[in-house]
């Protein structure tokens, strides 16, 4: 019997611990896609400036409010702008973004295709 209560203890301590997990990647993924306005170059997850951190408290608050991820992209969204988000949505702002590496890749391909197949 008592290795029954031992095994529900260990049970229950790591559904715990489970849960907490999971909540905690909820809100490091929510955090990895927002960019820090303070540290250039950085998210949220990886900042530790003042403002990283009080992004961090706000995104723990609007989560326990029952808020979705992209509810709380776009609240930081209408509050600072497209550029706050690390993956912007594709709109007439983001098109040079979105297609510059398709061109790049192309270009490239074109190069390659002309240089080592085309001289044969």
């Amino acid at each position: 019997m008592k290795i029954l209560k031992v095994f529900i203890i260990i049970f229950l301590l790591f559904s715990f611990n489970n849960l907490y997990a999971n909540e905690n990647n909820e809100r490091n993924e929510i955090t990895k896609n927002l960019r820090c306005l303070i540290c250039q170059g950085q998210s949220v997850y990886d900042s530790d400036s003042d403002f990283a951190n009080s992004m961090k408290i706000l995104v723990d608050k609007k989560l326990d409010e029952g808020l979705s991820d992209k509810e709380i992209y776009n609240f930081f969204k209408e509050k600072y702008g497209d550029w706050i988000l690390y993956d912007p949505r594709l709109n007439k702002n983001t098109y040079l973004l979105w297609l510059l590496p398709i061109l790049i890749f192309l270009i490239g391909g074109a190069i390659i295709i002309k240089s080592f197949i085309l001289k044969k």
